[in-house]
C-alpha cells in the first residue's frame, strides 16, 4: 500500500519528501490521541463541576491539581507540530475554523486561569474560579465537537449544517464529561463515585449519538470516504469497528447500571472501555481522512514543508519527544487506582 501510494505522487517509499510528512502525520495523530484522553478527563471532571454539589467541587479539582500542566502540554505540541511540519494547511483552515479555534483559545485560557485563581483567591470568592474552570471546560469540549463537524462537512455553512455542529458540539461535552466520570469512579470513593455513575449514565447515549453521527454524516457528506467504508472489500474491517464500539457502549451501560446497585472495589473497567470508545472513533476519523488534511483538497504532502525544514522538525522530535514521554509517564505513573491522601510530615526530632 505505501509502494503505491508512493507511486501515485511519482515519489519513492524511501524519499524523504514521501517518508517525512507521513512519519510526522503519525506523530501528530498520536499527540492528538494523547491530548483528547489525557486532556480529556480534566475537561471532563470541568464540565461536570457545574452540576455537581458545591461542597463536592474542590475536591474535584484538587484530583486534577497533579496533572493540570501536563495535560495542557499536549495542545501546544500538537499546534507547534502541525504549524511546523504543515504550514500550507494553514491558510486552508484557519478562516474556515475561526469560531471553533477562538473558542477553543479563550476556553483554554479561561480554566488556566480560573485554576491557578482558584487556589489563590479568598475562601468566598473560590466559588466563582470554580465556576469559570467549568464554564471554560464546556468551552473547551463543545469547541471540539463543533471543529470536528466542521471539517466533516467540508466547512459546508447552511443552517443545517451549522445544526449538525452544533449538535456534535453538545455531544462532545457529553463524551468529555462521560470520560471524567468514568474517571473519578475510579479515583474516589463514597458520594463523588455515586454520582459520577449518574453523570455518566446520563451522558453515555449522547456520546453514542456523537459518535453515530459524525460517521454517518461524514459517509454520506463525501463520496471518497463512503467508497472506502462500503467497498466490499473491507467489509471485515467496518464490521469489527462498529461491532468493537456498540460491545464498548454496551458494557459500559451494563458495568454503570451494576455500579448504581453495587459498589466494587475495582472500578477502572468504566474508565478503559470509555478510552477504547475514543480510541476506536478517532481511528475511524483518521482512517476516513487520510491521507488528506483538508478533504478532496489538500493531501498531507501538499501541506508539508520543504524536506530541510521538515528534517529539522523531526530532529527535534526525535530529541524532545522521549523526554516528554519520560516526564509525562512521571507525572502520570499515580493517575490510576484510588485517590491517596498526602502523608503528614513527621516531625520527630
Amino acid at each position: 500500500m505505501i509502494d503505491s501510494l508512493a507511486a501515485v505522487l511519482g515519489l519513492g517509499a524511501q524519499d524523504p519528501a514521501f517518508w517525512m510528512p507521513l512519519a510526522l502525520m503519525g506523530v501528530f495523530f498520536a499527540t492528538v490521541i494523547a491530548g483528547v484522553v489525557l486532556d480529556g478527563f480534566d475537561v471532563g471532571v470541568g464540565c461536570v463541576s457545574l452540576v455537581a454539589p458545591s461542597a463536592l467541587r474542590p475536591r474535584m479539582l484538587s484530583l486534577l491539581a497533579p496533572w493540570r500542566d501536563a495535560n495542557e502540554f499536549w495542545l501546544f505540541l500538537a499546534v507547534g507540530l502541525f504549524a511546523a511540519a504543515f504550514p500550507y494547511a494553514w491558510s486552508q483552515t484557519l478562516g474556515r475554523l475561526y469560531v471553533p479555534l477562538s473558542l477553543l483559545a479563550l476556553g483554554t485560557l479561561l480554566r488556566s486561569v480560573c485554576f491557578e485563581w482558584r487556589l489563590r483567591a479568598p475562601e468566598p470568592q473560590q466559588r466563582l474560579w470554580q465556576l469559570g474552570f467549568g464554564v471554560g471546560s464546556v468551552m473547551v469540549a463543545f469547541s471540539h465537537g463543533y471543529l470536528l463537524a466542521r471539517v466533516s462537512v467540508a466547512y459546508e455553512s447552511s443552517p443545517a449544517y451549522t445544526g449538525f455542529a452544533c449538535l456534535m458540539g453538545g455531544c462532545s461535552v457529553a463524551a468529555y464529561s462521560l470520560l471524567g466520570s468514568s474517571w473519578l469512579m475510579m479515583r474516589e470513593a463514597g458520594e463523588l463515585r455515586i454520582r459520577a455513575v449518574h453523570w455518566a449514565r446520563r451522558t453515555l447515549r449522547w456520546c453514542a449519538v456523537g459518535a453515530v453521527g459524525v460517521a454517518v454524516v461524514l459517509d454520506f457528506s463525501n463520496a471518497g470516504v463512503f467508497l472506502k467504508w462500503g467497498d466490499g472489500e473491507h467489509w471485515r474491517a467496518v464490521g469489527f469497528v462498529w461491532g468493537a464500539l456498540l460491545l464498548c457502549f454496551v458494557l459500559t451501560e451494563m458495568t454503570l447500571q451494576r455500579l448504581m446497585n453495587r459498589s466494587y472495589r475495582a472500578t477502572a473497567l468504566p474508565f478503559t472501555l470509555v478510552l477504547l470508545i475514543f480510541l476506536v472513533v478517532l481511528g475511524g476519523l483518521a482512517y476516513s481522512f487520510f491521507p488528506y488534511l483538508v478533504l478532496d483538497e489538500v493531501t498531507l504532502w501538499d501541506a508539508a514543508a520543504p524536506v530541510a525544514t521538515l528534517r529539522l522538525a523531526l530532529s527535534a522530535t526525535v530529541v524532545a519527544l522521549p523526554v516528554a514521554l519520560i516526564f509525562n509517564l512521571w507525572v502520570y505513573w499515580r493517575m490510576l487506582g484510588l485517590s491517596r491522601p498526602p502523608r503528614p510530615p513527621d516531625f520527630r526530632g
